[in-house]
């Protein structure tokens, strides 16, 4: 770094410790409140409406759409919308969270008039227990008097950056309560990198299986390994259960009369498996430590499916 170069990791490093300190004094606040707060969602028939105005729109939305990826029915109106039509939206078996640092945003009083006129359970958040809001909440969470980052006290920083971890505070308890699982997040977020992380092996496998019995002569069973065109084929027992795999290598050591061998002589007994309700990163691990391509899914000693590696890299599962 030159001389004439300004190290704004000062700067960097003073603002958070400033955010670092309000976040401490807001777990310090949370009392019998922040659970009465989780009860009002969780008797909740219908949907959490999370607004607010500005910067608290903004955190508004994360929160709104954190509750819904987490199993809390939830959904953000913008208090500017609100006003022209979007109160339709607000129906007596839902629950308002209102965001307003100030607890005094104008935009919002038309939504809070409409929460008292149709008895709508409100939750407000504000710093100012004497706000509008929170007067007029039927349960106030306030965040704790804290110094904004900025330095001049006017821009939300450290008030927008506690009223965030608020609503993941809230989001994770109702979580615990409901015994929310990784299985579960997947049925909200099937998509992106997560999803992909999340994907269950029965959702990648394939089901036109290359199988044929232990005693089917090698003749036959290489027609079929051709037909299916995995590379492999799987043998059965007298019982259906999968005893043995067929790969290229297999071949390549029976090469000396191939032909007249059974499946039985030919393949690699007990064979590497996985069910289908695991997730596909396990199969890829064992894949990867067992140095193989393929596996196939085995429930109840029954095949069921087939996953290869390559299934797997297609559904960004690496």
């Amino acid at each position: 770094m030159t001389s004439s170069t300004t190290d704004y990791s000062a700067t960097a490093r003073r603002v958070i410790a400033i955010e670092i300190a309000g976040m401490t004094a807001l777990a310090d606040s949370l009392n019998g409140e922040f659970s009465r707060a989780v009860e009002m969602i969780l008797a909740t028939k219908g949907r959490v409406i999370v607004s607010g105005m500005g910067k608290s729109g903004h955190i508004g939305r994360k929160i709104a759409a954190t509750l819904a990826s987490t199993g809390t029915p939830a959904h953000f109106v913008h208090p500017a919308e609100a006003s022209h039509g979007d109160l339709g939206m607000i129906t007596p078996t839902d629950l308002a969270l209102v965001l307003s640092n100030s607890g005094e945003t104008p935009e919002l009083a038309d939504l809070i008039a409409h929460t008292r006129r149709f008895s709508i359970p409100m939750i407000g958040v504000a710093s100012r227990p004497e706000s509008t809001l929170l007067k007029q909440a039927d349960l106030a969470l306030v965040l704790p008097q804290a110094e904004e980052a900025c330095g001049t006290g006017v821009v939300p920083t450290t008030s927008t950056t506690m009223t965030l971890a608020l609503g993941d505070a809230l989001a994770v308890a109702l979580m615990e309560h409901r015994h929310f699982t990784a299985e579960h997040f997947r049925t909200f977020h099937p998509g992106g990198k997560l999803g992909a992380r999340l994907a269950k092996v029965s959702d990648l496998m394939h089901t036109d299986l290359p199988l044929v019995p232990e005693a089917t002569p090698m003749s036959e069973a290489l027609l079929v390994m051709s037909q299916k065109g995995f590379g492999v084929i799987g043998a059965l027992d007298a019982q259906g259960r999968l005893s043995g795999i067929v790969t290229d290598g297999d071949l390549r050591r029976h090469m000396d009369g191939l032909l007249q061998h059974t499946v039985a002589e030919v393949m690699t007994a007990k064979p590497r498996t996985i069910t289908p309700e695991q997730l596909a990163e396990a199969a890829v691990a064992q894949m990867n430590d067992r140095k193989i391509t393929s596996l196939f899914v085995v429930q109840d000693d029954q095949p069921v499916g087939f996953i290869q590696i390559h299934d797997c890299l297609r559904a960004g599962i690496v």
